[in-house]
């Protein structure tokens, strides 16, 4: 697994060794020895997968302590962006976002540490995505951000005005006014 750096302490863009013949192919998306060795650590106890079509935007999510999440993201089928935004107080890269693209052609993975707010745009027709959580989902521990939110001028690579939102998402904060403890 080649770790790609991102420029925001502990969130990484993973990259499998694919192996590939005229069969398919073989990876091993997940080996909690190899992600320790690359210095990501984390006990995964849950499992969360979802189907989208194209022009959906979910998140931007987060849980708050003590039920934070680290989140390892992966794309099953289809192609997404992938979108973090950095909620901890005390780092330089506060307020500011990464993104990548995760698809099922190029197998990266996200590594997303607890304090990040997370979501993702849907680029291909419809795709699935698999997350794997180190804690527990905790209604009263969720939190979001607003996605178009004009102070991140985060690029989605979809038109905003065509984005699909969930109610709860049509509701999220603004960075400014969101409420987190990270």
């Amino acid at each position: 697994m080649k770790l790609i750096e991102t420029g925001f302490r502990g969130l990484a863009a993973l990259e499998p060794k694919v192996f590939g013949d005229a069969r398919g192919y073989f990876m091993e998306s997940y080996n909690a020895r190899v992600l320790t060795d690359l210095g990501l650590e984390a006990n995964f106890v849950q499992d969360n997968q979802s189907f989208s079509t194209q022009g959906v935007v979910r998140g931007l999510h987060y849980q708050n302590a003590p039920y934070a999440q680290t989140k390892l993201v992966r794309v099953l089928q289809g192609k997404i962006l992938d979108v973090v935004v950095d909620l901890r107080r005390a780092e330089p890269t506060f307020g500011k976002w990464f993104s990548v693209e995760l698809s099922s052609e190029n197998k990266k993975q996200l590594y997303v540490p607890k304090g990040f707010a997370h979501g993702f745009a849907v680029l291909s027709d419809t795709a699935e995505i698999l997350y794997k959580c180190d804690a527990y989902y905790n209604k009263e521990s969720e939190g979001g951000l607003y996605f178009n939110d004009p102070a991140l001028k985060i690029d989605w690579q979809i038109s905003p005005d065509a984005a699909v939102l969930s109610d709860k998402d049509r509701v999220n904060p603004m960075l400014i006014n969101a409420v987190h403890n990270f």
